[in-house]
């Protein structure tokens, strides 16, 4: 007797079967190889720049390590996801990335290197809520723009509003620990949304202004610390005390110079064996590249962050629905701003930020919240000719 059952199963099974591996072959094999070969090298990096650290030398390299195996499993989930449905639950994203924020600044909020930006969990773990509010930011940003008024290729004005309303509720939690250069990327991450949605050059004019009138304020107001503005200052003179405000940027320039052509090798570098730049294996470990690497493998480091880059332009320009263009177009703006803030910074030409380079620098909420952004660029990729 035929079990009809049986056999109603195996072609659903099989179907799922070729689904996924239909899937697998959609993926963007280049960014994914590019991404995997900065997480080596940071990995290598940050080994090198942490291996003389007593006691437990090597336990932020294992440290690394299992950030970087979470972070895959995150992007490798975020990728199966269709992104059409995560404009559903961009709302709920946005809303727990506020009550993270919120966390922050009540008794469960720890400071770490003059920042108020961290929930500790024990065992030498923490999370930085606003490497996650980037995510929900820009997925709340693309939800509203995604959809035109009627007649029209643009966004509505109520939604421009709405989206211009939940980037100032990010930023201002955010400013509020205070952590400048993640407010700079959310800011970025919301002028990116409002060009790349097609709103009327006079949004863009009023948030330009908006932004100049707030950071006048903000300097006016005295509002930043004053480590902020010792960085701002050793930006424009590191100079004036070598020995202090321009103590970071000195020694970051002495250790990249340093490396000349072809660099003295991994684990060969002595500003970096001696601790010479601080935070070297977290925002300042481009210098351990310079350093160790030379000019050719910090241009490599440059290289891969590149493909990266194209990659996420290709599949922006190449995306059907309006939500997902948004969505991997302000990713690409968002790691663009990122790198070259990061890399400025240490070759003298930007001023110190504190932001970690994308998938190189130390770093566990950073880490996830990149991965995962990796993540919502391959869902895009898989299903934009499924229309």
């Amino acid at each position: 007797m035929i079990d009809r059952t049986s056999a109603i199963r195996r072609p659903s099974l099989l179907r799922r079967i070729t689904s996924q591996q239909s899937s697998v072959r959609r993926l963007d094999g280049v960014m994914l190889a590019a991404v995997a070969g900065l997480c080596v090298i940071g990995t290598l990096l940050v080994w090198s720049s942490t291996r003389t650290w007593a006691p437990g030398a090597t336990g932020l390299v294992k440290k690394h390590l299992l950030n970087e195996g979470i972070g895959l499993v995150l992007c490798a989930l975020v990728a199966t996801v269709d992104h059409r449905a995560m404009r559903a639950y961009a709302p709920l994203v946005f809303l727990i990335s506020l009550v993270g924020l919120g966390l922050v600044i009540t008794p469960l909020g720890a400071t770490i290197n003059g920042s108020h930006s961290w929930i500790l969990l024990g065992g030498g773990f923490a999370v930085q809520p606003s490497e996650f509010a980037k995510v929900g930011l820009l997925l709340i940003i693309a939800m509203l723009l995604a959809q035109p008024a009627e007649g029209t290729d643009r966004p509505r004005g109520l939604d421009i509003l709405l989206a211009l309303l939940a980037a100032a509720l990010t930023v201002g939690l955010v400013m509020l620990q205070p952590d400048l250069g993640t407010a700079m990327v959310l800011v970025v991450i919301t002028a990116a949304g409002l060009v790349i949605g097609g709103v009327r050059k006079r949004w863009i004019a009023l948030l330009a202004l908006v932004s100049a009138t707030s950071v006048a304020a903000v300097f006016y107001l005295q509002l930043l610390e004053p480590y902020q503005i010792a960085r701002f200052t050793a930006f424009f003179d590191p100079s004036v005390d070598p020995r202090g405000v321009g103590y970071n940027s000195t020694q970051s320039l002495i250790a990249i110079g340093s490396g000349q052509l072809y660099g003295k090798g991994l684990l060969g570098g002595g500003q970096t064996t001696g601790r010479f730049v601080p935070e070297q294996h977290t925002d300042f470990i481009f210098t351990v590249a310079g350093e160790e690497f030379g000019f050719l493998g910090s241009i490599v480091v440059v290289l891969l962050l590149g493909v990266v880059l194209l990659r996420g332009l290709k599949i922006a320009r190449q995306c059907d629905d309006r939500f997902g263009t948004l969505v991997a177009g302000t990713i690409v703006c968002w790691f663009a701003f990122q790198t070259f803030i990061n890399v400025g910074m240490t070759i003298g030409i930007m001023p110190i930020t504190g932001l970690p380079l994308p998938f190189v620098s130390y770093g566990g909420t950073a880490t996830f919240a990149n991965l995962m952004a990796v993540g919502l660029l391959q869902a895009i990729r898989v299903r934009q000719y499924s229309f």
